[in-house]
């Protein structure tokens, strides 16, 4: 179904499964990749559907206000995947930040609608996020901190993309004498 409250709905659901999951705490980044076209069930890149951007830049807001996580949205291939966050997060983070100002046919309808919706947006180059969701398979990995752990929760798609999460914890090193907690 791709009505606004389902999408919301599964939208929600997915972050605080996600959230549970990984133990993410106030404050963690979340990156969020999102392909609207494949919401309606379209070919990504194909059919950008702004409408559909808007409910979920504002559902992934209201959740992450909610939990204070921090929303970061990432945009297509056409801005080299840059991402829109807020500007006190990018500061704090020492992001390095880009000029460009997202569209839906040049960054896509998701941060377009973020960028709208957000008191403060920047634009930046690159993340590290503690944790992100993929809708539509629009890869999200390089925006997530090492080590990336793949989760699978009850919200299996968004409208009709695929969605595909994911946590990060701390890398395990050392050998077979090496202590964990």
């Amino acid at each position: 179904m791709t009505d606004k409250q389902s999408i919301c709905d599964q939208i929600t659901k997915a972050i605080l499964d996600l959230a549970k999951a990984g133990g993410l705490q106030p404050g963690a980044q979340i990156v969020i990749g999102c392909s609207t076209s494949e919401i309606a069930g379209g070919q990504i890149g194909k059919a950008s559907a702004p409408e559909i951007g808007e409910w979920v830049a504002e559902a992934v807001l209201d959740v992450c206000r909610g939990q204070r996580f921090v929303p970061i949205f990432q945009c297509c291939e056409h801005l080299n995947r840059s991402l829109v966050m807020p500007l006190f997060a990018a500061e704090e983070n020492r992001y390095i930040r880009v000029s460009a100002i997202p569209q839906p046919k040049a960054g896509g309808s998701v941060p377009a609608a973020a960028w709208k919706l957000m008191e403060e947006p920047c634009l930046v180059m690159r993340v590290q996020a503690d944790a992100g969701l993929d809708i539509g398979d629009t890869l999200i990995g390089m925006h997530l901190r090492p080590v990336a752990v793949p989760y699978r929760g009850e919200v299996r798609k968004i409208g009709q993309a695929n969605l595909v999460c994911a946590y990060s914890r701390l890398p395990y090193v050392g050998g077979a004498r090496a202590v964990y907690n």
